[in-house]
């Protein structure tokens, strides 16, 4: 086949394509939401998981621990990562983000970097914040607690799978 040949054909395909597009009523566009759900969990739902696991860390750190000042640690690390996901999740939810194009994309990046900057403030802060300090329990809470959006991930890709299947 030559050239051109496979050009024509091509050029033949998208047509068709075109052809077969139509825009979705209202209605149309509602019942394709409702048979294909979000393929990604909220974020909300995700940051309100990572206190509960960050609450359960601080307390499991006490139980075995038995030094508050362990479980204040664990729960200072959980707050690291709670409070900067809070923010930016509040942040991109905002309406600033939509009011131009790649206003979304700009504002993913920029509350990204606020993110990541709070966390490493509130870390350097953590010898100040909390007293008698245990880094390791400290680092536990924040590990456990941020492995909580990979575990999100995967439960929500499990959840749409198996509804997918009926």
């Amino acid at each position: 086949m030559t050239l051109h040949a496979e050009e024509r054909d091509r050029r033949d395909e998208v047509k068709s394509e075109e052809e077969e597009f139509h825009p979705l009523s209202a209605a149309e566009a509602q019942k394709w939401r409702e048979q294909n759900p979000a393929s990604t969990p909220s974020l909300w739902r995700i940051v309100f998981w990572q206190g509960a696991v960050g609450v359960v860390v601080a307390l499991f750190t006490w139980l075995v621990t038995g030094r508050e000042s362990a479980a204040w640690s664990a729960a200072y690390g959980g707050l690291a990562v709670v409070v900067p996901a809070a923010l930016f999740a509040r942040g991109i939810s905002g309406g600033l983000t939509k009011l131009m194009p790649g206003g979304a994309m700009l504002g993913f990046f920029v509350w990204e970097l606020v993110k990541i900057a709070l966390t490493i403030a509130m870390l350097f802060a953590a010898p100040r914040v909390v007293p008698g300090l245990s880094w390791l329990a400290l680092l536990a809470g924040f590990v456990v607690t941020i492995k909580v959006y990979w575990l999100m991930l995967v439960l929500h890709s499990r959840q749409a799978t198996s509804v997918g299947r009926k």
